[in-house]
């Protein structure tokens, strides 16, 4: 992931209808949102923004399919070709007995997997310093990032539109 950096316009609004509202009015205007902070999640604001559906799912099927046939191949070899072993003239791969070792492999590769790609598509790490816009978006305002170098209008413009829409405050942050 690229290193954020530049000049950002920050909206602060005080309510989160209002921000759900404004993020529409402003798409429209051809204003190009670089992302939505706030301090609780707030139900929609993904497709209000665009936000395509996460592939995170598809990862976890993969890493999930992964550790099944890890398993059964694990399983298959072991009891069957490498150490066989007759227990009371039983077969020497009964697949029954694969059925839990087989979903505990399945569910851990899936888990820690999942964990793994979110971390790194979000680039997280634990040396890295978030970049926080504004401090309170932990608390109780919600902040709208408007990244300057990708939209055509002017700062002034665009902070012209944000107060328009309801923001409390627009304020200028380099990144560098």
């Amino acid at each position: 992931m690229a290193k954020i950096q530049g000049d950002f316009l920050v909206g602060v609004f005080d309510d989160d209808d209002v921000i759900m509202h404004a993020i529409p009015e402003i798409r429209e205007k051809g204003i190009k949102i670089f992302e939505v902070y706030s301090p609780y999640p707030i139900h929609g604001v993904d497709d209000v923004l665009g936000i395509k559906r996460s592939r995170l799912t598809k990862a976890a099927f993969m890493f999930g399919l992964t550790g099944t046939i890890l398993a059964l191949t694990m399983q298959f070899w072991m009891l069957g070709f490498d150490w066989p072993m007759n227990i009371g003239g039983k077969a020497h791969t009964p697949f029954p007995t694969f059925v839990p070792v087989t979903f505990e492999l399945t569910v851990l590769l899936a888990s820690f997997g999942m964990v793994g790609t979110f971390l790194v598509v979000s680039d997280l790490k634990p040396y890295g310093k978030p970049v926080v816009f504004d401090p309170r978006s932990t608390d109780d305002k919600f902040i709208l990032v408007v990244e300057l170098q990708k939209n055509k209008m002017s700062a002034d413009e665009i902070s012209a539109v944000l107060k328009q829409q309801g923001a409390i405050e627009v304020n200028l942050k380099t990144i560098a």
